[in-house]
């Protein structure tokens, strides 16, 4: 899973820098196509239920599950979330990350501060990820940062445990009670995944059967790691 981590990691590395006004989401879907062939690598989206694409791109008020078009070209002070899995020898990694398009300074700072305190969120998470600790004290550590900061979390979509599946138990909610859930013992591995609206949590699906959006309209941003629990403490092993 090391190994598959690594590869999903580059593949949004390179997607992720080819970001800019005036790219098309579909130019971001050929770089992550590409990285995936060139590293050997399948991918675990693309034919998944369906799904046509190797790379979701969920721009602005699109929580996640975007699918990349030819015709949506990305401006400067929009933000847009790249979430990829690939397979390596029957095991699967999953990681997503939210890019800003164009400075920072053109993004709304209301926006910018959103996308901080997502990935804030996923570290908190990640640290709880310890042998002995609570699957409840992961989704604590989300939606304490969440909204301590004033956004709300999605609770329709949820992290998962992850391994020679792309989806496995237990399920892994950004919201919850500490201390409570399942125990996490070393050898399990999740797929932590903050997702967290400027406005109100609701959230629906448009008519594609894919693109999940905010209800009011107002901005989310997605961050995601596939963690390890060790004796040792929390490896991700999505990050070099």
């Amino acid at each position: 899973m090391r190994r598959s981590g690594l590869v999903v990691h580059e593949v949004l590395r390179r997607a992720a820098a080819a970001v800019r006004p005036g790219v098309t989401t579909w130019e971001l879907e050929e770089v992550a196509d590409a990285a995936i062939r060139e590293l050997h690598a399948t991918s675990a989206f693309r034919g998944y239920r369906g799904f046509p694409c190797v790379l979701c791109v969920s721009v602005n008020e699109q929580v996640i599950h975007g699918i990349p078009s030819r015709k949506r070209v990305l401006r400067a002070g929009e933000i847009v979330s790249l979430d990829c899995g690939v397979v390596v020898d029957g095991y699967y990694a999953d990681h997503a990350v939210t890019v800003m398009v164009g400075t920072p300074e053109q993004v709304p700072a209301p926006v910018r501060k959103l996308v901080e305190v997502t990935e804030q969120a996923l570290a908190d998470a990640i640290a709880q990820a310890r042998v002995g600790a609570h699957l409840g004290d992961i989704s604590r550590a989300v939606q304490d940062r969440a909204e301590q900061a004033g956004f709300s979390v999605v609770r329709e979509f949820v992290g998962h445990g992850i391994g020679t599946h792309l989806h496995e138990d237990p399920q892994v909610p950004n919201y919850g009670a500490a201390g409570t859930g399942p125990k996490l013992r070393a050898g399990m591995v999740l797929a932590i995944e903050p997702m967290l609206n400027q406005g109100a949590p609701g959230v629906h699906v448009l008519p594609d059967g894919w693109t999940a959006v905010t209800s009011d309209g107002a901005a989310s941003a997605h961050f995601e790691h596939t963690v390890a629990v060790t004796a040792e403490g929390p490896w991700v092993l999505t990050r070099p």
